[in-house]
C-alpha cells in the first residue's frame, strides 16, 4: 500500500533523529508498519485493513528484546503473532471452521465438474448439427465456453494456491505467510506463475459475466428492436464478452503490479479490487433491469392474451414459468449479494451467503446448458432425426448382410435402399418400382415424396406412417434458425426423401 510506503519512510526518518537508545526502530514487516518498541515488551498494532481477509477487530503482536531487537524466530526469521487477525470466524472454533470450509470446497468441486461435463456436450451438439448454426446459438456456445473457462481456472488456481499445507497461524513467522523479496529464487518463480493463474481467473471470471449480459442485451433486442442485424450484431457482441474484461483486468493486474505486488495477489489490496468489482457489478445491474423490463413485457402480453379468459392461475404459471427460464440467463441471483462482500459478514449470515454462493454459482453452467441446450426443441429434433438416420443405416446393413434382396420400409423406401438394390440388376429395379401404381405426374405417388425445400435435409418421416411434429415443435421444424433463409422456388419441384 503507498500509503503504509510512506508511513514507513517517515517512520524510519525519525527512528534515526528521535529513537531513544535501547529501543526497537520501526520496522516494516511487509504487511504492516510495525511503530517505535519499547526495550522487554510486546507491540501490539491493529489487522491491517487492506487485507480484507484479516479480522480487522484484531490485534497483531510483536516482541522487542531486551536489547533492542526485534525478536526472531527459531529458523532466525522476523516473528510476528497474527493470530488474531486470521480468525474470520471467532465464535466457532477452528475444527468447526475447517469442516465448513471442507464442505464448501466439496460443494463448488462437485458443482463445478457437472457443469464442466455437461457444457462441454452442450458445445459439441451446438457445433455438430449445421441447422443449429445461427447468431442466437453462437451466443449460446460463447456462453459456455465461458463457464467451461470460468471452472477450469478454478480448479487450476487451487491447485496452483492451495497445494500446500495449511500454516498454523499462533506464533507464525512473518515469511510465512507474506513471502516478500526475501523469498528464494525458487519461490518467486512459483509466484510469478500464481499471479498469472490468478490474472487468468479474474479474466474468466469476468467474461463469464460479461456473456452473460450479452445473453440479455441480444434478447432484449431481439423484444424491443424492429430492425436488428443478427450478423453484425455478433461482432460487437464478441468484442463486449472477451474484449471488455481483457481491458479493466489488465489495469487491475498493472496496478496490482505496482503498487500492491504482494503474494500471489489472491488477498485484496484495499480500493484496488474496485478496479475489476465495479465493472461486473454494472453488468450485473444491467442485466438484472434488462431482465425486469422483459418480465413486465412478458406479463403484459399474458394479460392482453388472457384477457377473455376466467383462469387467472393459469396466466400466471405461465409468467412465472418465463421468469424462472429467464433467471439463470440474466444471472438474477447474483443481485442477492452484491451490495454485501463476504468478508464484511460474519457467523451465520456468512454461512448463508456462501453456501449459497458456491451452490448456485457452480451449478449455474450445468442449470443453463439444460435450458439451453438439452430442453431445445430444435436440438431435440436433430438429435431425433440423427439418431433415426444411424437406426435405419444400422438396420439396412443388417439386412443386407443376410442376403435379402429388396429393403423397405412400410410406404417409404430410402434412398440407401434403392441405390443397393439397384445395385443388383434390372430385377431389383423392377422390384422397387412395383411398390405402388404408375404416378399420374411425375413422383407426386413415390413413397416419401416431399415438396422440394419444405422440410430440412435431415428430416426423414417415420417408418409405416407419415411423420407427425407437435405443435411446439413444428414450428422448430418448418423454421431455422434466423440467420437461416430459404431460397425461393421458382418452379414446383419434388423429389423423394434422400
Amino acid at each position: 500500500n503507498i500509503h503504509n510506503i510512506v508511513a514507513l519512510g517517515i517512520m524510519i526518518a525519525n527512528s534515526f533523529l528521535f529513537s531513544a537508545d535501547g529501543f526497537c526502530s520501526p520496522d516494516w514487516d511487509g504487511i504492516v508498519c510495525w511503530p517505535e518498541g519499547p526495550p522487554g515488551k510486546t507491540v501490539s498494532t491493529p489487522c491491517p485493513e487492506y487485507i480484507f481477509d484479516f479480522n480487522h477487530k484484531g490485534l497483531a503482536h510483536r516482541r522487542c528484546d531486551s536489547k533492542g531487537i526485534w525478536e526472531l524466530a527459531v529458523a532466525n526469521r522476523t516473528w510476528a503473532d497474527y493470530t488474531e487477525c486470521s480468525k474470520h470466524l471467532p465464535e466457532y472454533n477452528q475444527s468447526y471452521q475447517m469442516d465448513v470450509f471442507h464442505r464448501l470446497y466439496l460443494i463448488y468441486t462437485v458443482g463445478y465438474s457437472v457443469s464442466l461435463g455437461s457444457l462441454m456436450v452442450a458445445v459439441v451438439i451446438l457445433g455438430y448439427f449445421r441447422r443449429l448454426h445461427c447468431t442466437r446459438n453462437y451466443i449460446h456456445m460463447h456462453l459456455f465456453v465461458s463457464y467451461m473457462l470460468r471452472a477450469i481456472s478454478i480448479f487450476v488456481k487451487d491447485v496452483v494456491l492451495y497445494s500446500g499445507s495449511t500454516l498454523d497461524m499462533e506464533g507464525v513467522s512473518v515469511e510465512d505467510i507474506k513471502s516478500i523479496s526475501e523469498a528464494s529464487q525458487t519461490d518467486k518463480t512459483h509466484f510469478i506463475t500464481c499471479k498469472v493463474v490468478v490474472t487468468l481467473f479474474m479474466y474468466f471470471l469476468a467474461t463469464n459475466y460479461y456473456w452473460i449480459l450479452v445473453e440479455g442485451l441480444y434478447l432484449h433486442s431481439l423484444i424491443f428492436m424492429t430492425f436488428f442485424s443478427n450478423r453484425k450484431c455478433l461482432w460487437g457482441f464478441t468484442v463486449i464478452g472477451w474484449g471488455v474484461p481483457a481491458v479493466f483486468v489488465t489495469i487491475w493486474a498493472t496496478v496490482r503490479a505496482m503498487f500492491a505486488d504482494t503474494e500471489c495477489w489472491n488477498l485484496s489490496a484495499g480500493n484496488f479490487k474496485w478496479i475489476y468489482q465495479m465493472p461486473i457489478v454494472v453488468a450485473v445491474v444491467i442485466n438484472f433491469l434488462l431482465f425486469l423490463n422483459i418480465v413486465r413485457v412478458l406479463a403484459t402480453k399474458l394479460r392482453e392474451t388472457n384477457a377473455r379468459r376466467c383462469d387467472t392461475r393459469q396466466q400466471y404459471r405461465k409468467l412465472l414459468k418465463s421468469t424462472l427460464v429467464l433467471m439463470p440467463l440474466f444471472g438474477v441471483h447474483y443481485i442477492i449479494f452484491i451490495a454485501m462482500p463476504y468478508t464484511e459478514v460474519h457467523g451465520i449470515p456468512w454461512l448463508i451467503q456462501m453456501h449459497y454462493e458456491m451452490l448456485s454459482n457452480s451449478f449455474q453452467g450445468f442449470l443453463v446448458a439444460i435450458i439451453y441446450c438439452f430442453c431445445n426443441g430444435e436440438v431435440q429434433a436433430e438429435i431425433k432425426k440423427s439418431w433415426s438416420r444411424r437406426t435405419l443405416a444400422l438396420d439396412f446393413k443388417r439386412k443386407a448382410r443376410s442376403g435379402s434382396n429388396t429393403y423397405s420400409y412400410g410406404p417409404m423406401v430410402s434412398h440407401t435402399s434403392v441405390t443397393n438394390v439397384t445395385a443388383r440388376g434390372p430385377l431389383g429395379l423392377h422390384l422397387t418400382t412395383r411398390l405402388g401404381p404408375a404416378p399420374v405426374n411425375g413422383h407426386r405417388n413415390l413413397p416419401g415424396y416431399v415438396k422440394n425445400g419444405s422440410v430440412s435435409e435431415n428430416s426423414i418421416p417415420s417408418s409405416g406412417q407419415e411423420l407427425h411434429i407437435p405443435a411446439e415443435e413444428h414450428s422448430a421444424h418448418t423454421r431455422p434458425c434466423e440467420d437461416e433463409k430459404p431460397s425461393p422456388v421458382v418452379e414446383e419441384e419434388r423429389e423423394t426423401v434422400m
